[in-house]
């Protein structure tokens, strides 16, 4: 059975090299490599921050009898959603960014111990999107697929096994969470008995699932207005569970309102819409493009949560008798392969 794992050491990053993190927490002067301010200000990719502040993306709480109705509506007109009583204890999200926040303070000599192997999807590093702009973004992060032991011992060679335990049971709690919101979204589409699309989800393998847990750190940044904390870019996978810190930064796009800055909401995890449930809808739900700025004074953190079917699992559009279908299938590995060479142009591929 392919992992995840195995997927992107399959099919590396096209252009993708050993590029060594600058230590940004060091730096007084924005680096011509981190410079921005070129970009063009009227499009989606822009490193503008001017944002709409009329509007706020939708708020549900997870117990509310309509709250099948409710997701759904938001996947279709937004994309993303706040998440509220999610049975995720809070007590254990702020341990877990306790965690990240342990990581991220270490040394960047330690730090380093820990790099990503330029054709592996796993440990310290910088974006994976990263080699799809001409400049580098104000961010480091750690990616972690199931186990996170060999890289988390080279941070902490005798003391690593408390970030390792807090990891794989973030990472439980968030795959028991996804499924849950999977269900709903399926109800809401009317495919949750239809065996050959929702067969997999009923799995007790956890390795079945593509799943991959992000830690993030935008470090304070002395000109935020010409840096980029994480580009613009769509999430590849059904979709992404966000805990964000209580800074400021993310930003979603909405035709019509331009870049929306989705605010941190105390207890809330944020929601979104990935590429596969772009296909699966049949174009229904919008894939949500998203950025994340930075802060002149305040460090960022964020843990991502991404999670879709198994690698083999050949996803397609829900049938419907009134709209013809605007993708192909395809099976999970060949669209990552697909988004690691082509990034947003991977979706135009396999349009029909």
């Amino acid at each position: 059975m392919t992992t995840l794992s195995q997927t992107y050491r399959d099919h590396p990053l096209i252009h993708h090299h050993h590029i060594v993190p600058l230590d940004l927490d060091s730096l007084r002067t924005i680096p011509d490599s981190h410079d921005w301010s070129g970009s063009s200000p009227d499009t989606p990719s822009s490193s503008g921050h001017h944002t709409n502040e009329d509007v706020s993306i939708p708020s549900i709480d997870l117990n509310d009898p309509n709250a099948t109705m409710l997701i759904g509506n938001a996947c279709e007109t937004w994309g993303v959603f706040q998440l509220i009583n999610h049975d995720v204890p809070l007590t254990f999200i702020d341990t877990a960014e306790g965690e990240t926040r342990r990581l991220f303070d270490l040394p960047m000599t330690r730090k380093l111990k820990a790099l990503r192997a330029p054709d592996h999807a796993t440990g310290y590093g910088l974006p994976r999107i990263t080699p799809f702009f001409s400049k580098y973004m104000w961010h480091e992060g750690f990616t972690i697929m199931g186990s996170s032991v060999d890289h988390a011992s080279q941070l902490w060679p005798s003391n690593y096994q408390p970030f390792c335990d807090v990891m794989e049971e973030y990472q439980r709690k968030m795959k028991s969470l996804a499924e849950q919101i999977t269900h709903f979204i399926f109800n809401f589409l009317k495919i949750s008995n239809d065996a050959k699309i929702t067969n997999w989800l009923h799995s007790t393998e956890a390795a079945t699932c593509s799943t991959a847990l992000q830690l993030n750190c935008y470090p304070r940044c002395p000109d935020p207005t010409r840096v980029m904390g994480l580009a613009p870019h769509t999430d590849t996978f059904l979709l992404t569970i966000l805990h964000q810190s209580r800074t400021c930064g993310l930003q979603v796009f909405r035709d019509g309102f331009g870049w929306v800055s989705v605010a941190p909401v105390a207890g809330a995890l944020v929601i979104n819409v990935g590429d596969l449930f772009h296909i699966m809808s049949n174009g229904r739900f919008p894939n949500v493009l998203h950025r994340v700025v930075v802060d002149p004074t305040r460090r960022r953190l964020s843990m991502a949560y991404f999670y879709g079917p198994p690698p083999d699992f050949c996803v397609s559009p829900l049938n419907d008798p009134l709209k013809s279908p605007r993708y192909r299938s395809v099976v999970v590995k060949d669209y990552v392969r697909l988004k690691g060479k082509n990034l947003e142009n991977a979706l135009s591929m396999i349009r029909i």
